[in-house]
């Protein structure tokens, strides 16, 4: 083997064993203040009844995850229209 291959060998191990260190990078303290920023002016709004009703009716039934959402959507839809 050659000079020049040992020292693209080594160089190539080296990178491939300790490159990542060079690769890291601080992360920027800024972002999430500014991603939490807007999220933290929502103020929450109140449920209505029939928001509530359908949760409890959606518990009652022991619905989860989009079987529950669809059933909250569906029954709160049916709740707002008027007979």
């Amino acid at each position: 083997m050659t000079l020049s291959a040992r020292v693209i060998a080594i160089v190539a191990a080296s990178l491939l064993l300790g490159g990542t260190a060079f690769a890291q990078t601080t992360a920027p303290t800024t972002a999430p203040a500014s991603k939490m920023a807007p999220a933290a002016k929502k103020a929450k709004k109140p449920q209505t009844a029939a928001s509530l009703e359908c949760s409890k009716e959606a518990d009652a039934k022991g619905l989860h995850g989009k079987a529950r959402k669809k059933f909250r959507s569906e029954c709160k839809a049916k709740a707002a229209k008027p007979n």
